[in-house]
């Protein structure tokens, strides 16, 4: 329990409780050292036992730390202190956007845009660092008075097991907003953030959500299948410029989304133009239910109906139970007070003494220590070694040194307790996997924050071989520095290359382009060229009638451009004509004979 005035980490003092949450309290803090105040967030008990958990909890948090953005919130510091796994952060005065918008209902059209161009806008600064947020929402989005923003709670949710769907109380808040992809456990990119903020953007202006349900399942289940509705029709008053922003983000497909959130940045800075108010309404380019979200779907509707099954039969057996319970209630109550005197029996005869002669002692700090020194501490401090030593992977704590006790260091507890000692066995390690054709972004993230790698991006020439996706080739993996089944562990460097693409290629045809003017672009993009000729009448002789590259593929340097360029037919000569000039000259061969 943590009291006010209590200091963690012997730097931080508790001043009060700011807040509480699912996975962890959150406490305003007075930072003793730098004289400022700090938002202390602190894990919360059952989950501080996970060491998985954990260990990808405080990753996240300082691959978090190293964001710096007027619209996200600072990390300052990330640490455990006996046992106490924390978070420091940025204070900040004002309030949560899911608070404002209870007390204020949907905000004016000025109102929502600034405060999506600030989230945008520092969301764009987290996807350029590889970091993608999974959980957003306004409940993680703090206002200040002066209308600024701030962007909170990054690293969260990777940190949580994707079985959470089920836990409603922990998922009731985020699932809202989340993606379809995500809820048919496909993952998370870039696009998912998108999806989120398109969600925030329509609460904004409508006051309400656009899903609703009675439990996770149902609202999971109407992200993935029912349209989103009609924000005009509620509000008239709004632009169809701002309905389509709010539509390309929510699309169900990530293909029919925008590509990043710049881009989604960019079209919310020219929405209110005159030329856009009435523009057309967004058509979706690919199909929004694919096969095997459909099968997902199924899934989710099969566990949703269980559910109803179970609920159904659960009040049968209450009713059912009515009854036997009424003719067992004297029973019960005579059980009760014979289970009390036995309490009471007991506590007299055995646990009052137990107290009074064995006194509580503290749990002595064993981190870092020789198993030995720690088994001799713990002697002398009146308890019991347990003969059996544990072993954990530890990235701070050598090898075969004490990483924790079992009751933790500090702890309180009766004199003679069996401790248990866990030893360090080094550092994590890992195998690579093959991840050509992946997306680098995705990756690169899951290799930084997952495992502590340190991961560059280099552009090269693909291989001649290599199938390239078109339309995704600015972001897949070509090639490794590591090779698949390469063990490594926290620190160690792996290069990922993606192909080196910097525009795309023009419709010549439709440019009226020369064989020189394709020659000249080939020769500035570094591209092999080949040329064949096709007689025709149809295009002027020169001028290139197709290119074996698409327009609007991209270019990667190396690659060969083949084109075909109309050339004039050759005129058919007549047998006649043909003939002339021989017979002419028999002729005149003739006559200078007679003469």
């Amino acid at each position: 329990m943590i009291s006010k005035g209590q200091k963690i980490n012997e730097r931080y003092e508790i001043i009060r409780s700011i807040g509480e949450g699912g996975m962890a309290n959150v406490y305003l803090g007075y930072d003793t050292i730098l004289d400022r105040n700090v938002a202390i967030k602190i894990l919360r008990g059952d989950l501080s036992n996970d060491e998985k958990f954990v260990r990808r909890f405080q990753r996240e948090a300082l691959s978090a730390s190293s964001l710096a953005h007027p619209n996200i919130v600072e990390v300052y510091d990330v640490g455990e202190d006996d046992g106490l796994y924390y978070i420091v952060m940025e204070y900040i005065e004002g309030k949560t956007l899911k608070q404002l918008l209870k007390k204020r209902g949907s905000l004016t059209l000025s109102e929502a845009i600034d405060i999506m161009l600030q989230l945008t806008d520092g969301m764009a600064h987290a996807h350029d660092s590889y970091i993608i947020h999974r959980d957003l929402k306004p409940q993680n989005i703090m206002i200040k008075d002066d209308g600024q923003i701030k962007i909170t709670d990054f690293g969260i949710a990777m940190a949580l097991n994707s079985t959470q769907l089920t836990q409603t109380n922990s998922v009731m808040g985020s699932v809202h907003y989340l993606p379809p992809e995500q809820a048919s456990g496909k993952g998370c990119t870039t696009k998912s953030d998108i999806y989120s903020m398109g969600i925030i953007f329509y609460e904004l202006l409508s006051g309400s959500l656009p899903f609703r349900g009675d439990n996770a399942v149902e609202i999971a289940l109407k992200h993935m299948r029912d349209p989103l509705p009609n924000l005009r029709e509620e509000n008239p008053a709004i632009p169809q410029s701002i309905e389509n922003i709010i539509l390309k983000a929510t699309a169900k497909n990530p293909k029919n989304r925008y590509n990043d959130v710049k881009s989604m940045h960019d079209d919310l800075l020219s929405c209110m133009d005159d030329e856009r108010l009435n523009e057309e309404p967004y058509q979706y380019k690919y199909p929004e239910n694919e096969s095997d979200t459909t099968k997902q779907i199924k899934k989710l509707e099969e566990i949703e109906g269980q559910k109803n099954v179970d609920e159904t039969s659960e009040i049968v057996t209450k009713i059912e139970d009515k009854e036997e319970k009424k003719n067992k209630k004297i029973i019960i109550i005579l059980a009760c007070v014979l289970a009390v005197l036995v309490a009471i029996l007991i506590i007299i005869f055995f646990v009052v003494p137990a107290l009074t002669t064995k006194k509580a002692v503290s749990v002595p700090k064993c981190k870092n220590l020789t198993v030995s020194s720690c088994e001799k501490k713990l002697q002398e401090a009146g308890f019991e070694v347990n003969t059996k030593i544990k072993k954990v992977a530890s990235d701070t704590v050598k090898k075969n040194r004490v990483v924790k006790t079992d009751p933790a260091s500090g702890r309180s507890v009766k004199y003679g307790t069996k401790v248990t000692i866990y030893k360090s066995t080094g550092e994590e390690t890992f195998e690579l996997e093959d991840y050509t054709g992946k997306n680098y972004i995705e990756i690169q993230t899951l290799l930084e924050v997952e495992y502590g790698l340190e991961v560059k991006v280099e552009k090269k020439e693909p291989p001649e071989d290599f199938d390239l996706d078109l339309e995704n080739a600015g972001q897949q993996i070509i090639g490794q520095s590591l090779a698949k089944g390469s063990e490594v562990k926290k620190g160690d460097q792996i290069i990922l290359y993606i192909p080196d693409i910097t525009d795309t290629f023009p419709d010549m045809n439709e440019l009226g382009w020369s064989v020189e003017d394709a020659e000249a672009f080939c020769a500035k993009y570094d591209l092999q060229i080949s040329v064949s000729e096709e007689e025709t009448t149809s295009y002027e002789e020169g001028k290139i009638i197709s290119q074996s590259r698409a327009a609007g593929s991209p270019i990667v340097k190396g690659m060969t451009l083949k084109i075909i360029v109309a050339k004039k037919p050759k005129p058919k000569a007549s047998s006649s004509s043909s003939e002339t000039p021989e017979a002419s000259s028999t002729a005149s061969e003739e006559d200078s004979e007679k003469e």
